[in-house]
């Protein structure tokens, strides 16, 4: 009965710290090794304009939805220009304002983003289009490119797809060539097709988005292709028809409206740069949990003061010590002077390194040693011995940071870090096993505890 009661709660425990591991691994992508980085983009927009001495204004498009993209930081920078941010369900607005602005004028935006799998999604249901009006013959070529078009499609994502492919076809009919006609540049051939899908009363607009594959100096808004089927927003390339936004495409703004206005200035001008670097990915994770509203973001211990962080880092290592203290004493049975000495003398070496770990403990407990038996001569009762064996502790570790103060080994310096109590209290633990059970057990115990 013991058994089976053990059983369970030992498969409960492991399955949930299991299952706790993987939702952070897989969901929240917390990376399950130190030191593990991944690439970021930092994204620079740089808008430009003359000031003729008036009160000006400039208000700039900036990011907010980015599916395959999660932003980690952003900067805003003016020179005595004040700063506001106006947002609405999908589009975000940055606006400075100064009281005069005289000669050339500079503002900067700069956003670090990174690769995330986290879902984001336009939510906006859009009304119905009103028809657009075509006079002859555009309006007999519309009708034919639709008729043609409907047959060879089954839904709105089919019929959208179709119409690309026919309109983008490197021969196409005289229909085609006519509505082509139409636009003398990429922006007002999206616009063209938007108008033809208007025309059967499909929602659609245009996405533009910058390519991260380009580390340039001088990088362009390019356009993707949006339609809503009554329920959720597809994404076309408006010139091959494929479908879905592209791994690299950071998404910028939706419509066709300036991405920049100017109010009060001349010459507006918004360049584009993207750079590539690297991060640590735990900061990543960090932005996605913190994204995702997810309960460990707010339990975790990364939601502390600093301080306090580095105190549980210590203390979190307590319990992997006492389980593998377990571990070394039932299933391998290497002796040990109890189980948390080991521990707090290993925790001691995190700052000594292990060498000179191993070094200062051996030197401490054999002077310890030699000390405590040259007590046992005096006759002393328990505790004064035990106040005696502390304080020479104390002694020692004070001894070697000054000798090793004058030779400049600074990682010795942190012998005054050993747990002295602990130290104090395997010596005189050490000095009794000696006397009860002989020299070899109490070099066994003092080795399994080292």
């Amino acid at each position: 009965m013991h058994f089976i009661k053990v059983s369970f709660w030992s498969l409960l425990l492991i399955g949930i710290g299991l299952t706790i591991i993987l939702y952070k691994y897989f969901v929240i992508e917390i990376p399950l090794l130190p030191n593990q980085n991944t690439k970021v983009w930092l994204i620079q927009s740089q808008v430009d304009f003359m000031g003729v001495g008036r009160p000006a204004k400039v208000s700039l498009e900036s990011p907010k939805i980015t599916p395959g993209f999660i932003i980690l930081d952003e900067d805003f920078i003016s020179n005595r220009y004040g700063f506001s941010i106006s947002e609405s369900k999908e589009q975000r607005i940055l606006d400075w304002a100064v009281r005069r602005a005289r000669g050339e004028q500079r503002l900067y935006y700069r956003v670090t983003v990174a690769k995330s799998d986290l879902p984001q999604t336009w939510k906006s249901v859009p009304p119905f289009p009103v028809k657009p009006v075509y006079p002859e013959p555009y309006k007999s070529a519309v009708e034919a490119i639709i008729n043609q078009v409907r047959v060879a499609s089954a839904d709105i994502a089919s019929f959208t797809q179709e119409l690309l492919v026919q309109v983008n076809d490197p021969n196409p009919n005289e229909n085609v060539e006519l509505i082509k006609d139409r636009a003398a540049n990429d922006r007002q051939w999206i616009q063209e097709v938007i108008l033809l899908l208007q025309s059967v009363r499909i929602p659609a607009r245009t996405l533009w988005g910058l390519s991260t594959a380009k580390m340039s100096n001088n990088v362009e808004l390019t356009p993707l292709l949006q339609v809503h089927n009554g329920n959720r927003w597809f994404t076309f390339n408006p010139k091959t028809g494929e479908k879905g936004i592209p791994k690299d495409f950071l998404v910028w703004k939706i419509g066709d409206p300036p991405i920049a206005i100017l109010e009060g200035g001349k010459n507006l001008q918004v360049t584009f740069s993207i750079t590539e670097s690297y991060t640590e990915l735990i900061d990543v994770a960090r932005k996605n949990a913190d994204y995702m509203d997810s309960p460990f973001e707010k339990l975790s211990t990364s939601s502390l003061p600093i301080q306090h962080q580095n105190i549980y880092q210590l203390l979190l290592m307590v319990p992997l010590g006492a389980l593998l203290v377990v571990f070394i004493r039932v299933f391998i049975g290497l002796p040990t002077f109890g189980t948390f000495m080991p521990i707090l003398i290993a925790l001691a070496f995190r700052e000594t390194q292990l060498a000179w770990g191993i070094i200062l403990f051996t030197l401490i407990v054999s002077f310890g040693l030699f000390i405590r038996f040259y007590l046992e001569h005096l006759m002393l009762l328990f505790i004064p011995r035990l106040a005696a064996i502390l304080v020479i502790v104390i002694m020692i570790m004070l001894c070697i940071s000054l000798t090793t103060n004058e030779l400049g080994t600074e990682r010795l310096l942190s012998v005054s870090l050993f747990p002295m109590v602990i130290i104090a209290m395997t010596i005189e633990r050490m000095s009794i096993h000696w006397e009860e059970n002989g020299v070899l057990s109490a070099l066994g115990h003092g080795l399994g505890s080292l």
